[in-house]
Order: C-alpha cells, then structure tokens, then sequence
C-alpha cells in the first residue's frame, strides 16, 4: 500500500513539474545586483530624489543580466502609505519597461531622457515619469525593483504596474530589489 501512494505522489510531483517547470539558472550565472551612487542599500534617500529637492530620478548601476534576457524593466513603489506604522496600500512612483538588456545604468534624472525604446507607464501621481519619495509621516521604505526578462513586453507608453506584472508573469529570468527610505521630515 505504501509503495503505491508514493509511487502515485511521484506522478502527481512529475506532472505538477511537467506544468510549471522551474527555470533553470544560466551557466556560470551571477547574481542579478543593482546599487545607486546616491544611496546605500537601506540607506536614507537623499532630497533631491525626492518632492521636496529636484524630483528627479537617482542614478542606478546594476550587473549580473543573464545573457539571454531580451529585456529589463524596473517598478519602484512604496509600499509603507500612508502611514508606516499602519500601511493601507502600495504607491507606485516609477514603472519603466523595455529597457534593452544591454543598457548597465540610468543616470540621475533618466526619467527625461530615457534610453532609445525604453517605455514609462503610469504611477499613482497621474503622471509617466518618476515621481520621488513624498511620505506624509513616517519614515518610508522605497523599493527599486529590477527585473530581467525573456522578453519585451508588449505594453504601450503609460501602462501600469498591474499591466507590467501581469506581461512579466512567467519571463522574470533575474530580479532584485535595492531598498532606500526617506521620512518628509530630513533636511
């Protein structure tokens, strides 16, 4: 009896993996990493990223795209609002797609020029561009996600985050997250 409900689970886990395949890493892959000059890793965000400097777009680096990626995308959202001690949703500030996996950075302010066939979608500002860190209390937590991906979503200039995840459900290759915070109240 024992032999036939493990040799029945086996089936089940074959056709379970058959269905949904896990993706192999790359070989001899690296680690997908992002970073930004302008902040460290949990670090605070400095104001001139945020509304009340420049709002503008901090600079970003990142290394380690797999070598089949066709493209790459960023979401950066925060998802402490309004209140990090009570958060109800996520605002999204940035969605940038269609980046050619070719590209290894965005310059400060990249969200006024971005790189040729790059896209931006739609953030919760009513606007397509990045709009930086504005949190009404609190210290914020601001997540830069990064993505690669086996494809190039096909999505118009000005889709959202919803649009992007749902394109990039099943071709994420890579992805990572670089964490910055910033509370309204720093100098």
């Amino acid at each position: 009896m024992r032999t036939k409900c493990l040799k029945g689970f086996g089936l089940i886990f074959l056709s379970l993996l058959a269905a949904h395949p896990v993706r192999a890493a790359e070989p001899n892959s690296s680690t997908l990493h992002l970073e930004s000059a302008a902040f460290k890793e949990g670090g605070a965000i400095p104001t001139a990223y945020t509304c009340k400097g420049a709002n503008i777009s901090p600079p970003l680096a990142w290394t380690g795209v797999p070598a089949n990626a066709k493209s790459l995308a960023f979401i950066v959202d925060d998802p402490d609002a309004p209140d990090p001690a009570a958060p109800k949703k996520t605002v999204v500030h940035w969605v940038l797609f269609d980046l050619s996996p070719e590209t290894k950075e965005l310059p400060e302010n990249a969200s006024s020029a971005l790189p040729p066939g790059a896209h931006q979608g739609a953030n919760d500002m009513d606007n397509h561009n990045y709009h930086g860190p504005c949190p009404p209390i609190g210290r914020h937590r601001y997540m830069f996600k990064f993505f690669a991906l086996d494809t190039a979503p096909e999505l118009a200039e000005g889709s959202t985050k919803a649009q992007l995840e749902q394109a990039m459900h099943g071709h994420i290759l890579m992805q990572t997250v670089l964490i910055g915070t910033y509370a309204v109240d720093e100098k």
